[in-house]
């Protein structure tokens, strides 16, 4: 009697001493729902060395063109790629009669001289520097506009989206010349330079002048549209090779497959004219005395 409960005694304290092959994998199964703990190796596609995390749920979409074939940007959709307005009038000028808008032309004019002089008759780098800082006014009047909107509980009547995409645009606009021309040294630390001084600058003026901001920026896009039209120029004259357009250009603004520069170069300066009506156009709505959100925004272009 006393060997048999030895025995039973044994058994009970080997089985409780004995580690549970199912504690292993129940500690996992609680631990792989614990924020931060247990989290499963991400996957990497060893064609395309993409990490891929279906832990968070946040997994690629597979996206194709109109033909079915695989898209190959990241930075933007085949639905956001768009075919630019080329009618639109390249001629129009704001004509300066206030205070304001003098002000704002002959500050434009003078940022010139120096760009004029440094660049000369580069365009393709003239355009890279152009773009770096024409990308910035339309990031800092939506962010502003985007806190404005958030502090007084109300609508912006569009203009953080149209003013985010012109933006937007604009980076397009430099990523395509990033193609063309490789800046050098010194270019990048000009331009680097030039966006923390201008970013600040017009930082302030939008949050004190937002009528000047815009009208600055509408005449800075009458100089963009007389930069590149001086490009195509030297185009014409063979001066400047009429290479084939970049990849990224033709599938951003569906050019054909054949595209050359020179097509590049007339739909990003119907961009710019654009964006120089747009601006104008919010510095009228200032000039009026009413806010941005009175008057609905263009947002049917990109």
């Amino acid at each position: 009697m006393q060997s048999a409960r030895g025995g039973i005694l044994r058994l009970v304290v080997r089985r409780i001493s004995t580690p549970s092959a199912a504690a292993p994998l129940a500690s996992s199964k609680i631990a792989a729902v614990l924020p931060g703990r247990g989290q499963p190796p991400e996957k990497k596609d060893e064609k395309k060395d993409v990490v891929i995390s279906d832990y968070w749920g946040i997994l690629p979409k597979k996206l194709v063109d109109e033909q079915g074939k695989p898209w190959p940007w990241n930075s933007f959709r085949p639905t956001e790629a768009y075919a630019p307005d080329l009618t639109i009038d390249l001629k129009k000028h704001h004509n300066p009669v206030s205070v304001v808008d003098k002000l704002a032309y002959w500050t434009v004019k003078t940022l010139r001289i120096p760009t004029d002089i440094f660049f000369q008759r580069r365009y393709g780098c003239r355009a890279m520097m152009l773009e770096t800082v024409a990308g910035v006014p339309g990031m800092v009047g939506g962010m502003l506009l985007h806190c404005k909107s958030l502090r007084r509980f109300e609508h912006s009547g569009g203009w953080i989206k149209a003013l985010l995409e012109e933006a937007e645009n604009e980076r397009m606009h430099l990523m395509t010349f990033m193609e063309v021309v490789q800046p050098k040294w010194y270019e990048r630390a000009l331009v680097f330079t030039v966006q923390g001084v201008f970013f600040n600058a017009y930082f302030l003026c939008y949050v004190l002048f937002p009528r000047l901001a815009h009208r600055i920026v509408g005449y800075l896009e009458e100089e963009a549209i007389h930069s590149y039209t001086e490009y195509l120029k030297e185009i014409d004259k063979g001066t400047i090779p009429n290479a084939p357009a970049p990849a990224i250009a033709i599938d951003y603004w569906r050019l054909p497959k054949d595209a050359k520069m020179r097509d590049v170069v007339e739909v990003v300066r119907a961009d710019e004219a654009h964006h120089r009506d747009v601006n104008h156009f919010a510095a009228d709505i200032h000039k009026a005395g009413k806010e941005l959100r009175s008057a609905a925004a263009p947002l049917s272009y990109h």
